[in-house]
């Protein structure tokens, strides 16, 4: 080979090493974070838009440089409904795609599928959505709301001359950890209210079920002993047909409300709610609230949903969880800055007493102890078109308390995250 061909081949070759570490650079100046939400399944009419929000947010921080001046990357999965894939999706994030945090999970028996996991690796969750407390884990932060910020606030309300002055709950939920546990909680709490068993009835059905004519039937012949209010702690896409089958026997609000712990505006956005017009949402945010931090998260959704083309981007809507989401990635973004580091174990302690000006209207503090938001507690009522009005609010946020005084012996835990295994 003359030397003119080997200056040109070794010029070619030094341009293709250099090319590659340019890669090599531009890959390490970004931050990946995981995504863990069921895109298909009976959960994924739920989840779904979470995994929107969460790319949205990504997008919305990237756009303002990102954070530490890397951009965030997004690595997406599918668990599918399917709890024991949540653990297999959650070790694949943090061990071949090595994101430096999740953001993600629904139901609870997918989140303690997933926490052994994250303890035993180190790996750092964000939790969007409420559940039944009895956990406080150092790789876990929940931004959704515990039973005293949701759960017991909306029964109280039942009980007052405003929400009804219920005597009788008839307790419905799906059989998995979150609705049990809730309703063991609500029993205990109800008893020392001075309501007997005889006036509380318990029925669960499994994910995915879609039969209620005859629990509805039940429902109304519960309600004929006395004033009578349904908690559900129905999950997925089962609230389609349980919604359905009120409407189809006539029950309306005016006779026994519902309050739900899991159903809000997506939930509804894919049936007709006239007849449902009335019943009532125990959560922290609803879209309706008015104020100018909610009209921009709003207003953002609704474009990115149409410049994204998601389905049903016409009529889409923002809900609590999606918000929990959104304050969550970006409060991870401000303990990342404060950090200067990635590392777990520091952004852990930057979380710590984190603030946020969230679109609930409300600047929302996560706990320097026990990883749970300071959340403010709404009532909404059902509306026709879909939409809640708030009829109940407390003053301000009000913290966690992940182990309720309604169950013997908590009262004996720590406040502040222990490992669950």
């Amino acid at each position: 080979m003359k030397r003119r061909s080997l200056l040109k081949a070794f010029t070619l070759t030094a341009s293709i090493a250099a090319m590659g570490m340019t890669w090599t650079v531009q890959a390490a100046e970004t931050i990946k974070v995981g995504i863990l939400h069921s895109l298909s399944g009976t959960m994924a009419i739920s989840e779904t838009s979470l995994k929107d929000m969460a790319l949205m947010t990504i997008d919305e921080i990237n756009a303002k440089g990102g954070v530490n001046g890397k951009l965030l990357e997004p690595v997406v999965v599918d668990p599918a409904s399917n709890w024991p894939l949540f653990a297999e999706k959650g070790r694949q994030l943090l061990t071949q795609d090595k994101v430096a945090v999740v953001f993600g999970c629904w139901t609870s028996v997918s989140r303690k599928s997933v926490l052994p996991v994250f303890e035993e690796l180190n790996g750092l969750l964000f939790y969007p959505v409420q559940y039944e407390g009895e956990e406080m884990s150092p790789n876990v932060f929940y931004t959704g709301a515990a039973p005293n910020q949701q759960a017991i606030p909306a029964v109280e309300y039942l009980m007052s001359e405003d929400g009804g002055s219920a005597k009788r709950f008839f307790l419905l939920g799906t059989d998995y950890v979150y609705p049990r546990t809730t309703n063991k909680i609500l029993r205990s709490f109800l008893h020392s209210k001075g309501v007997a068993d005889k006036d509380i009835e318990e029925v669960y059905t499994p994910f995915g079920h879609s039969d209620y004519q005859t629990i509805v039937a039940n429902i109304k012949k519960f309600s004929a002993g006395g004033k009578t209010a349904v908690i559900s702690t129905v999950n997925g896409d089962s609230n389609v047909p349980f919604y359905k089958e009120l409407a189809n026997q006539g029950l309306k609000a005016t006779d026994v409300p519902v309050v739900a712990f899991s159903v809000g505006e997506e939930e509804l956005r894919g049936i007709d709610t006239k007849p449902l017009v009335g019943n009532l949402a125990a959560w922290n945010y609803f879209e309706s609230v008015d104020n100018p931090v909610n009209q921009k998260f709003v207003a953002a959704w609704k474009a990115y949903a149409k410049a994204k083309n998601l389905p049903g981007a016409d009529k889409a809507v923002t809900n609590d969880p999606m918000e929990a989401t959104y304050v969550g990635i970006h409060m991870w973004a401000q303990a990342v800055e404060k950090a200067k580091s990635t590392d777990v174990d520091k952004v852990r302690e930057a979380l710590a007493g984190q603030t946020f000006a969230a679109p609930s209207g409300y600047t929302l503090t996560m706990d320097k102890t026990n990883h749970h938001l300071h959340k403010p507690v709404m009532i909404g009522e059902i509306q026709p078109d879909g939409q809640f009005n708030v009829v109940w609010q407390t003053e301000g946020p009000i913290r966690a308390q992940p182990w309720s005084p309604f169950i013997p012996g908590n009262d004996k835990k720590p406040d502040y995250a222990v490992k669950s295994n």
